[in-house]
């Protein structure tokens, strides 16, 4: 039982998620390094500016995860908060990426995964994607030969 919980002005405790944040049709963005770079720096940046604590970010190459304290807000607000916070940043940092990629629609899918549960899984989950902080700290094998 934890001791000091987490107090809101409507409510006490912590509900942990990871959200998943697809970009629209998939496109596989997140494999240039500046993208996924600044894509991170705005998550963070969004994430502090509406006081939602996270505990670890993770890319692949069209996606992140995000585990996070939902707090007082639901899963729509919160992918609503995050998603048109990062994308007009995005597209104003890289407008390429909307003349060429995503038209005149938006950067991120409209769809949201948020799951609970087991939060160390979701941690190792985390770990194994492709442009997580673990996997890219490990040396690939050809990178020996």
């Amino acid at each position: 039982m934890k001791t000091n919980p987490i107090r809101y002005s409507s409510a006490v405790g912590e509900v942990w998620i990871m959200m998943t944040f697809k970009t629209r049709y998939c496109h596989n963005v997140f494999d240039k390094k500046e993208i996924r770079d600044y894509a991170n720096e705005v998550i963070s940046e969004a994430l502090d500016h509406y006081g939602i604590r996270w505990q670890k970010k993770s890319f692949d190459s069209n996606h992140v995860h995000v585990n996070l304290d939902m707090g007082i807000y639901s899963k729509p607000e919160i992918a609503k908060m995050l998603k048109g916070f990062t994308a007009p940043k995005i597209f104003k940092k890289f407008p390429w990426l909307r003349s060429r990629l995503f038209r005149s629609s938006g950067f991120w899918n409209p769809a949201t995964d948020g799951r609970t549960g087991d939060m160390e899984y979701y941690d190792k989950y985390l770990d194994r994607q492709k442009y997580s902080a673990m996997s890219l700290s490990q040396m690939m094998l050809r990178a020996f030969t």
